[in-house]
């Protein structure tokens, strides 16, 4: 999904190895929200949500919350039933290379 987004192989190893200087401010605040909101409790700061709301709508938020929301409610039930990667970006990788 990532590539398909336009992130480049840099930056996708950049996530896995927290080194997020390679990401533009956007990127960076849109990770931070998403470090946030799965932290246990998750809890969006006054100082993140005002630095948020200075760069999307209302509507933008929404959208982007819902989609980290749903991606960490995978992620998590996943863990249930031991699903594993199915190494589809490797597979893809090498077909697109």
């Amino acid at each position: 999904m990532g590539r398909k987004a336009g992130l480049t192989d840099e930056k996708l190893h950049a996530v896995l190895g927290n080194e997020f200087s390679i990401f533009n401010d956007i990127e960076r605040l849109v990770i931070e929200l998403a470090d946030a909101m799965v932290t246990a409790p998750s809890n969006i700061s006054d100082d993140l949500y005002a630095r948020l709301t200075k760069q999307f709508s209302e509507e933008q938020l929404m959208q982007l919350s819902a989609q980290i929301a749903f991606e960490n409610y995978r992620a998590r039930w996943n863990r249930v039933f031991d699903v594993g990667s199915d190494h589809i970006y490797f597979w893809m990788r090498k077909v697109t290379s």
